[in-house]
């Protein structure tokens, strides 16, 4: 869903954006070591292996209590044991919501597009009638 480019990929704009989105900003230094820490093959940029090597990391305790990365395995993770059945419930609630109200938001964006789009096309052969409007007056 945070691929933007759909290469397969979290690039750092893109990991920016996710960060964001799920309400952990960091700073650019923050997903720079983000990537750092993960980067298997040193392309900077995260493959689905490297995204799912956080959360390896994270549940070995191997990743460092005030990174970016430890916040993002722990925003994406509930302890049953700890929350209780009904405190799990609620949590993927509130992350179905969170997901849904993305999705809209992504949807309004495209429709917003899609109506600029219309638009342009509309100015566009407005201009054109108007050229062979104007084309025939100046025979």
């Amino acid at each position: 869903r945070y691929d933007a480019g759909k290469d397969g990929f979290i690039d750092l704009m893109e990991l920016k954006l996710m960060m964001e989105k799920l309400g952990a900003p960091q700073t650019h230094l923050g997903l720079k070591n983000m990537i750092k820490e993960v980067d298997e093959d040193l392309d900077s940029k995260l493959s689905f292996r490297e995204f799912l090597l956080i959360f390896r990391k994270a549940a070995a305790g191997e990743l460092q209590e005030d990174s970016g990365l430890h916040a993002l395995a722990r925003l994406s993770e509930i302890d049953v044991s700890t929350e209780g059945v009904k405190g799990a419930k609620s949590f993927f609630e509130a992350k179905a919501q969170a997901i849904n109200e993305a999705s809209k938001f992504e949807e309004e964006i495209k429709a917003e597009q899609e109506e600029k789009k219309k638009q342009a096309e509309e100015l566009k052969q407005r201009k054109a009638a108007f050229k062979e409007l104007q084309s025939t007056f100046a025979q």
